[in-house]
């Protein structure tokens, strides 16, 4: 029962959400497995680790599918060559099963998290403005 409930939650947050607010809940739940995959690999626990590192690097891959050459040709040029290196060490630590590569991912995108977190919620206030100054 409180499965279904939270299935239903997150498919309205999913269809209520700006895009910058589901750009941000996907950093969060792939900091949530990159973290989890570090503290299995740390106690021993490979196979939830690789599960782990297998589900960030999902959430990378979209996050490199995402991005939109045509508006932005830069910024998605140098956002894809992060997230490149990142699928190249989740590879990495999927393999070996070591802490390492995944910290590598953790250090890399940990400034474009807080660049998201500090940008998204400015460009809802001004497009909220916007609505209501229009």
């Amino acid at each position: 029962m409180q499965g279904k409930a939270a299935d239903r939650y997150k498919q309205v947050r999913a269809n209520t959400s700006t895009p910058g607010e589901l750009l941000l809940a996907l950093y969060d739940g792939l900091f949530r497995f990159l973290n989890g995959a570090k503290v299995c690999f740390e106690n021993q626990q490979a196979p939830r680790g690789r599960e782990l590192v297998c589900k960030a690097h999902a959430v990378v891959s979209e996050l490199m599918l995402a991005l939109d050459h045509a508006a932005a040709p830069e910024l998605c040029a140098n956002l894809a060559a992060v997230y490149d290196f990142a699928l190249s060490r989740l590879s990495e630590a999927n393999r070996h099963a070591t802490v390492k590569p995944v910290e590598d991912v953790i250090r890399a995108l940990t400034p474009l998290r807080e660049a998201w977190a500090l940008a998204v919620p400015k460009a809802i206030a001004e497009a909220n403005a916007a609505k209501k100054g229009g």
